[in-house]
């Protein structure tokens, strides 16, 4: 069901009928609730189990009763899923957890806003994972859930091979020649190709790995990290290291809190290595093929100077970034101009344009970026706005994620509770905490920015950063100084009108007003994600993609890390906190295709 389907409104304690619940056991009233639930669930009663939901509660599944990420609103839907999948799931085992930090807790949201919050530990027939639930309180000291999540860790049978699991065996000089072997896959073909060796492609694949599916990464650049040492030197993490960390590999603990480009690039280089992933860089694919009888892909790969390889294997998986080709728009007049216009893409440094002048066509966070790279240099910038931006700051944004990614705070737990709660829910919050945030931490900054003409915005629905990051990938800018700039006036600013042609010098605006430029640069942001896909597997594959960025009625990842409308394809997009947690969710979908777990087919719900 739509998450429109019912009032967007938080369970609050007016709404409940309730006062604040003082002088509660948080465990005693997680206990009573898993126990119901727990016998609702044995006996199969699903009418039991949506009692325990308020009407217009929420179940999330990461993989455990659906192979998909899915969310369920609403009793009548809950029921739906539970009627399809509870028995041929065969969830068992509830057990409530209570470890530190994961132990039940009484939450205070906001002044009218409470919940508790408790995890239980569960098995299927193919896996174990963990649930994260969220109780309101009701009148008569009745609690029932507003939210629930279900998230498979594990498959029982397939193991990832870490600790207790890894090689116990001793090597006496055999390993460079099997690690030579394996990368070049000289006895077999890998089951999965990944295609991109960034971030994305690299976690995929360490996922892949270590669940026991032999995996090929293919990248078009000399060396793995060249995606982000090839982008614009000032190019630094808006986030901060703990939630921009890497699975299996944590960052050491003297890593800067925001990491330079060059410095992750090199990390990830680094990071394929220790983790031996198989990757073939300045390799590309020249032609595939797919047989719809045998659900394989025949893929041609040139190694750039190391011969052609015909590789037959079962999944494509693209890890080629949130977008498709470089977009710039099509502006008369381009053939008159006499400086350089290109996409940010192709920047790399403001060093090179000392004494020019620059304009930067975007608002984005490489804009600013660039924009404070030209600023920082000296050189006479003006950033053009094509429509208004949100904009925090980089502390207020680190106050909001440090919550519970911190130094103190496991990383998988953060991730687990990050993803508990369903966007319709999220996205009530945040259009909450984000007014709340701009007219307090950030109100300076946004009054400094209106007071120069710079136009802000509160995000789509008001919902901030993480609306435009899930349903656009774009459109903010976390501050990490151009703000000031802007404000100083160091930084000018141009907007109120469409760009109308380039001219012999600059570009002329709609509204007779022409900017003069040495340099233009376009920070306007990518194609289509499939762009890359189409060209590898062509048209007749790309027509059954209908979409891949962005979210569905559930408000879940249209096509991102799961089925995305063909077979033996996927796609591995999103930033270091998404892919770090749910590359392992792709990876155990995979597998259990491979082992004959999992057919789509099967699933109806």
């Amino acid at each position: 069901m739509a998450t429109d389907s019912f009032p967007q409104r938080l369970p609050t304690l007016h709404r409940l009928g309730v006062t604040y619940p003082s002088n509660v056991s948080s465990s005693e009233v997680a206990t009573e609730w898993l126990n119901a639930f727990s016998v609702a669930i044995t006996q199969s009663d699903t009418a039991a189990v949506v009692d325990l939901f308020l009407e217009d509660g929420f179940w999330k599944d990461v993989i455990a009763l659906t192979w998909d990420f899915r969310t369920f609103e609403g009793r009548e839907d809950i029921k739906k899923l539970l009627d399809a999948r509870l028995v041929a799931t065969g969830l068992n085992e509830l057990r409530l957890l209570q470890e530190p930090l994961n132990e039940p807790v009484l939450r205070k949201i906001y002044h009218d806003l409470v919940w508790l919050r408790f995890c239980f530990g569960f098995t299927t027939k193919h896996g174990k994972g963990t649930a994260v639930v969220y109780l309101v309180p009701l009148p008569d000291s009745k609690w029932k859930a507003y939210t629930l999540l279900t998230c498979l860790d594990s498959l029982t049978n397939f193991p990832q091979k870490l600790g207790p699991l890894r090689n116990w065996e001793t090597d006496h000089g055999s390993w460079e020649e099997k690690r030579r072997q394996e990368t070049e896959f000289s006895n077999n073909d890998p089951t999965v190709i990944v295609i991109g060796a960034g971030h994305s492609g690299l976690e995929t694949a360490a996922g892949l790995k270590y669940i026991g599916v032999p995996t090929l990464v293919i990248d078009k650049k000399p060396r793995v990290g060249d995606s982000w040492r090839d982008r614009y030197k000032a190019l630094c993490l808006h986030t901060t290291i703990w939630h921009s960390q890497t699975p299996y590999l944590n960052f050491p603990p003297t890593w800067p809190v925001y990491t330079p480009a060059a410095k992750l690039a090199d990390w990830l280089e680094a990071y394929a290595s220790f983790l031996e992933l198989d990757v073939w860089t300045a390799s590309t694919i020249t032609k595939t093929s797919w047989n719809d009888s045998t659900k394989t892909w025949s893929v041609e790969v040139n190694r750039g100077g190391k011969g052609t390889r015909i590789l037959t294997v079962k999944h494509l998986v693209f890890a080629t970034g949130f977008g498709g080709r470089p977009h710039v728009p099509d502006i008369p007049g381009k053939a008159s101009f006499k400086g350089s216009a290109v996409h940010s893409s192709e920047f790399k440094s403001a060093a090179d344009y000392i004494g020019k002048t620059a304009i930067v066509v975007g608002c984005c966070n490489s804009a600013h970026d660039i924009a404070q790279d030209f600023c920082s240099h000296g050189v006479d910038i003006t950033m053009y706005q094509r429509s208004s931006t949100f904009v925090i700051s980089k502390e207020s944004l680190a106050t909001m994620l440090g919550v519970v990614y911190n130094d103190d705070f496991p990383t998988e737990l953060a991730d687990t509770y990050t993803t508990s709660l369903p966007w319709a829910v999220v996205r009530r919050l945040h259009q909450r905490m984000v007014p709340m945030v701009a007219g307090t931490t950030d109100k300076a900054i946004l009054d400094g920015l209106a007071k120069v003409g710079f136009k802000t915005n509160l995000g789509i629905h008001g919902a901030g950063v993480m609306s435009l990051f899930l349903e656009r990938g774009g459109g903010y800018y976390v501050d990490t100084g151009a703000s000031k700039a802007i404000i100083d006036g160091d930084i000018k600013i141009k907007n109120g009108s469409a760009i109308e042609s380039f001219t012999k010098n600059g570009l002329r605006f709609a509204d007779g007003t022409e900017l003069q430029a040495d340099i233009i640069v376009f920070a306007t942001g990518y194609g289509d994600p499939r762009d890359f896909m189409r060209e590898v597997c062509g048209d007749e594959v790309a027509s059954k993609i209908t979409r891949v960025w962005g979210l569905d009625k559930e408000g879940q990842s249209a096509g991102v890390l799961r089925y995305c409308g063909h077979d033996g394809l996927w796609f591995a997009n999103g930033g270091f906190a998404l892919l770090r947690f749910h590359s392992l969710h792709l990876a155990m979908q995979i597998k259990a295709i491979e082992e004959g777990i999992l057919n789509k087919a099967d699933i109806v719900i």
